[in-house]
């Protein structure tokens, strides 16, 4: 077992002063880790989702290697690191230069700005060691393809396995310093010329500058900045673009709904109920799937039939007052409870959407002081067992959201220590356009623990 010390510089480098010491705290140590042959179960996994799902039969091997390097601590340091932090020796195999002969090989980074945490967590773990500043920490996932393959065919292993909303293909050269120096700005810069746009150039600077907005959203905002009178600065842009997005607008829950058809007379019926109870109600909003999830809500509420509901000015999860007996003693608790989708984010990030999703759902009834002790989680996709080739163009494959959200999802709940009992995955091709994500959350507490 590995004991943890407290070494510090001055112990490690008692003869170097000044210059020298500094000198030896900004070289970038790398090393390489990887998994044994026995247990490197990723790289066997993407070995036979290139072969069957993208159709590369000639693929022979695959061999997946975390990368890290280090600046801000000494050699010695970094050693003790190597076989403490940076790898575990019963399971991993850690070499400075592993030998790649014969294999096609790239390396794949989290984007700037992107949490990486594994290399975040490395070097809070070398400073816990050391007692010190906490060192550079990048890390970079590197993977070794080897067989007769051609460049089509890692082109299209590198789209597989590189998803461009969060990582990118690094350079396979150590870099001389981890350091990132950014110019600092000066001014905001302004669109200038925004306004004159026809739909056509809006259009194209929607691609140009990677907005998600659509072609009506940028009009709409162009007619407002006409109104007043001047061009927007890239950053209000920016912001519009962020806040109109799917997740945080919710546009596809709040998308007027002007037409339905049904195939099936019981959704007909409860759908025609629905509008009945939007009438006594007088709801003069657009009929959405907002407004059908929360309507019933409402009429409970108008008819008093909501008395242990328990309300405040805090907007935490749906609490409900609820008798507890404990140790033959009757105690006021409050039982509350918390749904989350996360449709879009997880669509286009899935490990961190799926992630942040039972995150969210976990936020709410922790804010409202109470013990989050049981999860659900529902999600929608479409059949992941089909060939990449048949994926919707700009989307990602079906096996890649899968596995990547069922990955991000356990990996909060299993830090937080969180039980899910059930989880349900539905499958349908309409969810190719869209995918569900959905994380639920019950908690309990004490009522004399929710101080507002």
């Amino acid at each position: 077992m590995n004991t943890a010390v407290s070494i510090s510089v001055r112990e490690l480098w008692p003869h170097t002063e000044g210059n020298e010491l500094r000198k030896v705290l900004k070289m970038v140590y790398r090393i390489f880790v990887e998994k044994k042959e026995e247990l490197a179960n990723e790289a066997h996994e993407l070995l036979s989702d290139a072969r069957t799902l993208l159709g590369i039969g000639n693929l022979e091997k695959v061999r997946l290697l975390n990368r890290y390097d280090a600046e801000g601590i000494g050699e010695t340091e970094f050693n003790y690191a190597v076989k403490t932090v940076f790898s575990e020796p019963q399971t991993d195999i850690a070499s400075a230069e592993p030998d790649l002969s014969g294999a096609k090989v790239f390396a794949v980074e989290y984007l700037p700005g992107q949490f990486d945490q594994r290399a975040d967590s490395a070097a809070q773990c070398i400073q816990i060691i050391y007692k010190g500043e906490r060192p550079l920490v990048r890390s970079a996932r590197v993977y070794a393809l080897y067989g007769d393959i051609s460049d089509a065919q890692l082109a299209a292993i590198k789209k597989y396995v590189i998803n461009p909303v969060e990582a990118r293909e690094a350079s396979l050269d150590k870099p001389a310093t981890l350091v990132t120096e950014y110019d600092k700005p000066t001014t905001v810069a302004t669109l200038d010329g925004f306004n004159e746009k026809s739909r056509s150039e809006l259009e194209e600077m929607i691609g140009t500058l990677g907005l998600a907005m659509d072609s009506d959203d940028i009009v709409f905002c162009r007619e407002y900045f006409l109104s007043e009178q001047r061009d927007p600065t890239i950053t209000e842009l920016r912001m519009i673009d962020t806040y109109w997005s799917d997740h945080c607008r919710h546009t596809t829950f709040t998308t007027a709904i002007d037409n339905v058809t049904f195939e099936d007379k019981q959704l007909e019926d409860a759908y025609h109920h629905y509008l009945s109870v939007r009438e006594e109600l007088g709801v003069k909003k657009p009929v959405c799937l907002m407004d059908i999830a929360t309507v019933s809500v409402k009429y409970l509420k108008k008819a008093g039939l909501l008395d242990k509901l328990d309300e405040s000015e805090e907007i935490n999860a749906c609490t409900v007052k609820i008798d507890v007996e404990v140790d033959g003693v009757t105690e006021p608790w409050l039982l509350l409870f918390k749904n989350e989708t996360h449709n879009h984010p997880t669509e286009i990030e899935p490990f961190g959407g799926a992630a942040t999703c039972i995150g969210g759902a976990i936020r709410d009834p922790l804010s409202g002081r109470s013990y989050v002790y049981g999860a659900m989680r529902v999600t929608g996709a479409a059949d992941p067992l089909k060939p990449i080739s048949e994926t919707i163009p700009g989307k990602l494959s079906q096996r890649k959201l899968v596995t990547g959200a069922a990955a991000g999802y356990s990996s909060y709940g299993n830090q937080i220590g969180l039980a899910t009992g059930i989880v349900d995955e539905l499958y349908h091709p309409g969810y190719a356009a869209k995918r569900m994500e959905i994380g639920a959350v019950i908690a309990s507490a004490p009522a004399e623990n929710g101080r507002r």
